[in-house]
């Protein structure tokens, strides 16, 4: 897995994982995909993001997800 556009720096962002140093981070670009499904109009919002830096930020959110399984009909 090669992730050299996800930084991680104690000085930015509280250390959270960030887009290529920007003050953007991993967690806002997801976010951001769910708000504006449209790439246009997700690239209009934030010039700033490249292809290839959604990419990765998507691969770097499945790769740290928990694989446990919650059993649902006991709540």
């Amino acid at each position: 897995m090669k992730l050299d556009r996800i930084t991680i720096d104690p000085e930015v962002m509280n250390g959270q994982p960030c887009i290529r140093g920007l003050r953007l981070t991993v967690r806002r670009v997801l976010e951001a995909l769910a708000l504006y499904p449209d790439r246009k109009e997700l690239r209009r919002e934030y010039p700033e993001i490249e292809d290839e830096d959604i990419r990765q930020a998507l691969e770097y959110a499945a790769a740290n997800l928990d694989d446990q399984t919650i059993d649902l009909s006991a709540a």
